[in-house]
């Protein structure tokens, strides 16, 4: 039995919570940059994700025009997603800061965090998913 999450599955997973890794091309052509990071994600939608304008993310994304994320469950059995596509660079919105940092800390923590790093000159990244991996190991176990 194939362990690749369907379409569905595989937005599913990425839609709930997990800690990402960014992966991005550097601009001085090193390793690539892998981070993690807070993102958010609905269905069918972008992936975004907030950091400093003047940030090593913001600034290899605006070079490389795109990146990769990968998203995975560490308990067995594991699972994983991979996404990969082109990115748009904005300001970001307080409401889309208060959103992500909500959906990591919980509604109250969430808005005080960003209450405290309201100096940040914060922009939102939205990448639209073109490439997708995933695989769900405990398919292999059916």
């Amino acid at each position: 039995m194939s362990v690749h999450m369907s379409k569905a599955e595989r937005e599913a997973f990425l839609a709930d919570v997990h800690v990402g890794v960014l992966a991005v091309v550097r601009e001085d052509g090193r390793a690539p940059l892998a981070t993690p990071v807070w993102y958010g994600y609905s269905p069918g939608g972008p992936v975004s994700l907030t950091t400093g304008r003047s940030s090593r993310k913001a600034s290899a994304i605006a070079a490389a025009g795109r990146f990769s994320l990968c998203a995975q469950d560490e308990a067995p059995p594991y699972k994983y997603v991979t996404v990969e596509g082109p990115a748009v660079i904005e300001p970001a919105a307080l409401t889309e800061r208060v959103a992500i940092a909500r959906r990591y800390l919980g509604g109250e923590a969430g808005a005080a965090w960003v209450a405290a790093n309201l100096a940040v000159d914060d922009v939102i990244i939205r990448m639209t998913p073109e490439h997708w991996q995933s695989a769900d190991f405990g398919k292999a176990a059916d």
